[in-house]
C-alpha cells in the first residue's frame, strides 16, 4: 500500500464514523514524528472513540502496523501512530484549544475532498 493509499484509508475510516472537520497536513520537511497528521474531531466520548477504533481497525485489516494510540480511554485527544501517518482525533473543545492546526501552520494541506463521502 502506497502513503497516498493509506492516507485515503484513513481520512475514509474517521469519515465513515462522521468525524467532524477532517484536515490533513502534510508535515515532510517539518517534522520528523510523521510525514502526514490527520487531524478531526468528534462530537461525544462516544464518538471519538468509535473514530479512533475504526482507523485502528482500517489500519490493521490492511496490514498497516499501529504502532500505539494513546487518550482513548480519556477521548479527549486520541492519538494513533501509524508511523508515517499520526491521526489525531480531537474532541471539539479539545481541538478548538490545542488549534493543531495553527501551530503547525506552516504545514500545508492536503486535499481531502475526493475522498470524503458527499
Amino acid at each position: 500500500m502506497t502513503e497516498q493509499e493509506a492516507l485515503q484509508l484513513i481520512v475514509r475510516a474517521a469519515d465513515d464514523k462522521k468525524a467532524e472537520n477532517i484536515v490533513v497536513l502534510n508535515m515532510k520537511g517539518i517534522s520528523p514524528v510523521a510525514d502526514y497528521f490527520v487531524i478531526c474531531h468528534g462530537n461525544s466520548d462516544k464518538q471519538v472513540q468509535a473514530i479512533a477504533r475504526e482507523i485502528q481497525d482500517q489500519a490493521e485489516e490492511h496490514g498497516l502496523a499501529v504502532k500505539r494510540v494513546e487518550g482513548f480511554q480519556e477521548a479527549k485527544w486520541v492519538l494513533v501512530d501509524l508511523g508515517d501517518i499520526v491521526a489525531h482525533v480531537f474532541a471539539k473543545d479539545e481541538r478548538d484549544y490545542y488549534n493543531l492546526e495553527r501551530l503547525w501552520g506552516d504545514a500545508p494541506m492536503e486535499d481531502v475532498a475526493a475522498v470524503l463521502q458527499p
